[in-house]
């Protein structure tokens, strides 16, 4: 353990929660920005940096920890009381993107160091709750697929990647780009598109 962290707990913590808030910043600014750049920006030296994040990676790897907390509680929240399936996929695809959106330029960055593998690991949990939604469906004939729920919930996932990339590219407004892969989702579940549609706006 470093001396910054047996010293004063509090003031740790507080540096730890700046650097990230700051690195989340400067990261989604500039992918390229140094270790140094963000200690600058984060208003301590660069050994207090490190003495949280021994490694530029760690640091990435944490914010998309973050990321990935933040995007599980977004899919809670939207599917709380939703009997449904078709509309708890709705609800849960435009809120994860309102969080996505804002990690999306991260997630890109982070394919580099943490690699997709790392964070397909990390969407385990919100995977696992996406696949059950869609067995439901899938059994109460609101989806068709010929793919099992577990697949379909990949194909899904690989599907908001693809949009985070195609935003990313500029082939995609972002303001356009939850209701669009909300749309997208649902269709690839076998819901009809004029349907898929008229939910969507419906939840939105």
């Amino acid at each position: 353990m470093t001396a910054m962290t047996t010293g004063n707990p509090s003031r740790a913590d507080a540096n730890r929660r700046r650097i990230l808030d700051v690195a989340l910043a400067e990261l989604l600014r500039d992918p390229d920005v140094s270790m140094d750049q963000i200690a600058r920006a984060a208003g301590v030296v660069r050994r207090t940096v490190y003495g949280h994040f021994p490694s530029r990676e760690a640091l990435i790897s944490t914010l998309v920890d973050g990321a990935v907390e933040a995007l599980a509680d977004a899919d809670t929240r939207a599917r709380d009381s939703v009997g449904d399936p078709a509309e708890a996929v709705a609800r849960s695809v435009l809120a994860i993107w309102e969080i996505a959106d804002r990690y999306r330029l991260l997630v890109a960055l982070a394919q580099r160091t943490v690699t997709v593998q790392g964070i397909r690991e990390r969407l385990a949990p919100v995977r696992a709750t996406r696949i059950r939604v869609l067995q439901e469906g899938l059994d109460r004939g609101v989806f068709s697929s010929p793919l099992p729920a577990p697949a379909l919930a990949y194909v899904h996932e690989q599907m908001l990647f693809a949009v985070m990339e195609a935003v990313n590219d500029g082939l995609l407004a972002a303001q356009e780009a939850g209701r669009s892969a909300a749309v997208t989702v649902l269709t690839a579940a076998g819901v009809p598109a004029s349907r898929a549609t008229e939910l969507v706006a419906e939840v939105s």
